[in-house]
C-alpha cells in the first residue's frame, strides 16, 4: 500500500511531465527556442542522475527525476531543429565530466559520488538557459517553468528522510527552477517608469467660466 509521501511523489512526477506539454507547443509555434547544449546535457545527465539517485536509496522522490529525464530527451531531440546554440568547449567538457563521474561510480561503488558530480554538471548545463532567461525572457515559456516549479515544490514533501543523498537533488531542482521562474516573470512584474501618467486638469478660462 502506498504511503502519503509516495502518492505525493507520483503526483509530482506526472505534474513535471505535464509541464513539458506547453513547452512543446511553444517550440512548434516558434515562440520558444531551447538551447541545444543545455537540453542535451540535461537529457544525458538526467538519465545518470535518475539511476544514481535510485541507487542512493530514493524511491518516493524518484518520479520527478525519471519523468524529467524523459521530457528532457524529447526536447533535446526537438532542439536539434528548432533550438539555438551549438557545442562549445564548455559543453563538451560537461559531457567529459559526466563520463568521469560514471568511472568514479564504477571504481568506488558510490552512487553518491556520481550524484554529486552530475548535480554540478547539470547546473553548469543550466547556465545557458538561466542566462537566456535573464537577457531574453520572451524566448522561454513561463507557464512551463511554473508547472515545473510546482512539481519540484511538491516533490520536497515526498522526501521521507532528510539526508544528503535523498534531499540534495530535489533541493537543487527546486532552486534552479525558482531562479528561472523569477527571471522570466521579472519583466512582467517590473513597473515601467512611463507607464503611468497623471491626467492633466483642463484649465477653464475666466471668460468661459463667466
Amino acid at each position: 500500500m502506498l504511503n502519503w509521501q509516495a502518492v505525493i511523489g507520483i503526483g509530482a512526477g506526472f505534474l513535471s511531465l505535464l509541464g513539458f506539454v506547453p513547452y512543446l507547443f511553444t517550440i512548434y509555434q516558434g515562440k520558444t527556442r531551447p538551447n541545444r547544449a543545455t537540453w542535451w546535457i540535461w537529457a544525458i545527465v538526467g538519465i545518470i542522475l535518475s539511476t544514481s539517485y535510485y541507487s542512493s536509496g530514493a524511491v518516493d522522490t524518484l518520479w520527478v527525476p525519471a519523468c524529467s529525464a524523459i521530457g528532457h530527451f524529447l526536447i533535446a531531440i526537438l532542439a536539434v531543429k528548432y533550438g539555438e546554440g551549438g557545442w562549445s568547449r564548455f559543453d563538451r567538457a560537461c559531457l567529459l565530466a559526466t563520463g568521469i563521474s560514471l568511472f568514479l561510480w564504477w571504481r568506488f561503488s558510490s552512487p553518491v559520488i556520481a550524484l554529486s558530480i552530475n548535480i554540478v554538471i547539470d547546473f553548469l548545463g543550466a547556465l545557458p538557459t538561466i542566462r537566456k532567461s535573464y537577457y531574453e525572457p520572451k524566448t522561454e515559456d513561463p507557464l512551463t517553468w511554473m508547472i515545473f516549479l510546482a512539481a519540484h515544490t511538491l516533490n520536497l514533501f515526498a522526501i521521507n528522510h532528510w539526508s544528503f543523498a535523498l534531499s540534495a537533488y530535489p533541493l537543487y531542482l527546486f532552486s534552479v527552477t525558482s531562479t528561472i521562474v523569477v527571471l522570466l516573470l521579472r519583466s512582467k512584474m517590473r513597473i515601467q517608469p512611463n507607464s503611468y501618467k497623471p491626467k492633466r486638469r483642463r484649465r477653464i478660462s475666466k471668460s468661459k467660466a463667466l
